[in-house]
């Protein structure tokens, strides 16, 4: 017979799901709720560096994390720590190259910067191919863990689903990038319970911390100097250092649900520093589950579960470790259940607010600029649930995969964001680089990316290339045979790691090229699109700088000032006729603004045009910057910002009247 949760366990997974309704519900409509779309995506751009920094933390340590890494450390040793030098290496080149250009260009969607660099084309297809990715790794990662805990407690599938689902939509909805955010706070802090509960009981059951590490490292399991440049090697030094490291800086470097979190930070000071407590947090989540994973294959020495045939899947070690350690301790199997859906909610709200964000920014304003703050508003609202149903429908669907979800969540993410990072990549620090360039180069790395993680799919890798450390069962009471039924098909790998070679069929790549760690998928298309995207754009006729606005590449940005905070652009037409004693020319600059000797400056590809009220009336543009925008230092945003919102609003007219009222033009 085997455990289940009982009523005491699903009563404290209940109050993690109140708890995070409540959290959201009250900071969300706490002083009137969101006043405007950039409220609801930024949260007004006002929010401090630790409740960001943990939101970070939170947003990519999904359930499958929460269960994957304790079984990947069980299977391939300590070495997965290294996992946090790469995720350090990709704090510090966000903080350094790509966070100061998104946060100064105060941007809602990261892909309004591919239209502002080259086309709107390209910015609609960064925009699509974000959309798809999301939604479907989303669904996987709702459906992924419901169905591990399915198979090892019996916990039904369907009222996880659509609990989990249903309360994270909800709460999204409802409250906001603020609700997510605060949210996303209080799930780190379950999950690390949940992981130091696990730790602290089973690290006294083998007999206390000098006992794991001698047995762990009598059994090859503390391997930290692991520096094979074999690529097919699962996990070593260098796939962590070069893969591992590309792969996060996909995920935060350009990713929209990561940016849209760290530019909502009150100063770009601020937003290095949620970085930072960004990393601090990966790295207690990643330490304390590597560690779980050790801690477990002390437990299971000489049985190990998956040769016996209680389980099916590495993935499901973990549940099954928690069942058994506190069998005796009612409750508390539910704070692990609780930790695992923690890291659902963070990544599924986080998903479900970046995609509303995108789809307002990228589809909907473009097209109906006149929209009003309060239509905006309940159009992403309306959006966040339409991507929740979609997210949940995407995780019945999942239902169909059978035992491949979880890989089908990494592969997804990793083939379509590591072109993406490509494309931002040219963008910032290749001036040259065109559209066309651009164009083939997402299209080189997305077909490189594919053709080797369907190839991996189809023809998987060995065991013994992959190099997965050895297990015994021979302490076992029982023979496996008794457990037919829960092994299923997906135990026959394990049988013999040599079974792939003798089929022949079988590829000559299958062994080499397919056969390559998960972690190089993202660099194979970064790589891929950044070479193929120069050949093009230099064949094509490269990009001659000056034709470039300044705020766009990394090397010129580094001349400017940091800024951004913008405030509600929808108050624009109101503060354009509060009256010309209001306005004067040198009134609110900030101290540290950059001066130039000419007020005339060519923005976003903006010719000079002497009729143009903007350039007739340099100074009352400038001006109305200051006064929108007054964190604002650098007078390339503040033009952008201002020149914008006079596109969609009927504040020309206004722009006219201050322009005559000072008498700074003859006419207009």
């Amino acid at each position: 017979m085997r455990a289940t949760f009982g009523a005491w366990d699903y009563a404290v997974f209940a109050l993690m799901l109140l708890v995070s309704t409540g959290i959201g519900l009250w900071v969300g409509l706490a002083r009137g709720g969101q006043r405007s779309a950039e409220d609801f995506f930024t949260g007004g751009r006002s929010l401090a560096a630790l409740p960001v920094g943990l939101s970070l933390a939170a947003s990519f340590m999904s359930a499958v994390q929460v269960l994957g890494v304790p079984s990947e450390a069980y299977r391939y040793g300590l070495k997965f720590l290294w996992m946090c030098l790469g995720q350090l290496l990709n704090s510090l080149l966000t903080a350094t190259f790509y966070l100061p250009i998104f946060y100064r260009l105060g941007l809602t969607s990261t892909y309004q910067y591919l239209e502002l660099r080259f086309s709107r084309a390209v910015r609609l297809c960064g925009t699509v191919q974000y959309l798809v990715a999301t939604v479907l790794y989303t669904g996987i990662v709702i459906y992924a863990p419901a169905l591990i805990l399915n198979q090892v407690s019996g916990l039904d599938i369907w009222a996880s689903l659509l609990s989990t689902g249903a309360i994270c939509t909800f709460y999204t909805t409802v409250g906001g990038m603020k609700a997510v955010i605060w949210t996303d706070v209080f799930q780190v802090v379950v999950m690390l319970a949940g992981f130091w509960v696990v730790l602290a009981r089973g690290i006294m059951i083998v007999g206390g911390p000098r006992q794991v590490l001698q047995l762990a490292q009598n059994h090859s399991r503390i391997n930290l100097m692991d520096f094979d440049l074999d690529p097919r090697s699962r996990y070593t030094f260098w796939t962590f250092v070069v893969g591992g490291t590309i792969v996060w800086l996909s995920m935060y470097g350009v990713n929209q649900a990561q940016v849209q979190r760290y530019v909502a930070c009150r100063t770009e000071k601020q937003a290095k520093l949620a970085l930072l407590i960004n990393q601090l947090g990966l790295f207690l989540i990643v330490f304390s589950a590597a560690a779980c994973g050790i801690v477990m294959f002390t437990l299971y020495l000489d049985c190990d579960p998956l040769l016996k045939g209680r389980i099916s899947a590495p993935d499901q070690y973990m549940p099954l470790l928690v069942l058994d350690i506190f069998e005796d301790l009612p409750g508390v199997p539910g704070l692990f259940l609780a930790c695992a859906y923690s890291g659902t909610l963070s990544t599924a709200s986080t998903s479900i607010n970046a995609m509303a964000a995108v789809t307002v920014e990228d589809l909907i304003k473009p097209r109906l600029p006149s929209l009003s703050s309060r239509r905006l508003i309940i159009i992403s609202k309306g959006l966040s649930i339409i991507y929740g149903s979609a997210c949940l429908i995407v995780a019945a669907l999942s239902s169909l995969l059978g035992g491949g979800v979880l890989q089908g969540s990494f592969t997804v993410m990793g083939v379509l964001s590591g072109p993406l990072l490509g494309a931002f990549t040219l963008g910032m620090f290749l001036p040259a680089c065109n559209t066309w360039g651009v164009f083939s180069g997402i299209a080189a790395g997305l077909a490189l990316s594919l053709w080797v993680a369907v190839g991996s799919t189809l023809y998987p890798p060995s065991e013994q290339s992959m190099g997965v450390l050895p297990s015994s069962a021979t302490g076992c009471a029982e023979s496996s045979a008794n457990a037919s039924g829960l092994l299923g098909p997906l135990f026959a790998p394990n049988a013999s790691s040599e079974a792939p070679r003798m089929d022949p069929g079988r590829p000559t790549l299958a062994d080499s090229f397919y056969a390559i760690s998960y972690l190089y998928y993202g660099a194979l298309g970064t790589l891929s699109t950044i070479l193929c995207g120069a050949l093009v754009s230099y064949l094509t006729g490269p990009t001659k700088r000056n034709e470039l606005t300044p705020g766009l590449l990394w090397c010129n940005l580094m001349q400017q000032t940091a800024s951004v905070t913008p405030k509600e652009v929808a108050t624009l037409d109101d503060s354009l006729v509060k009256g010309a004693e209001e306005l004067s020319l040198r009134a609110k600059r900030p101290p540290d603004f950059l001066s130039t000797d000419d007020d005339h400056l060519l923005f976003l590809r903006q010719k000079e045009d002497p009729s143009s009220p903007a350039n007739a009336c340099p100074g009352i543009v400038l001006t109305l910057g200051w006064r929108l925008y007054p964190h604002t230092s650098n007078k390339w945003t503040l033009r952008f910002n201002v020149l914008s919102s006079l596109k969609n609003h009927s504040g020309l007219r206004s722009l006219k009247s201050e322009c005559k009222s000072l008498s700074l033009v003859s006419s207009l």
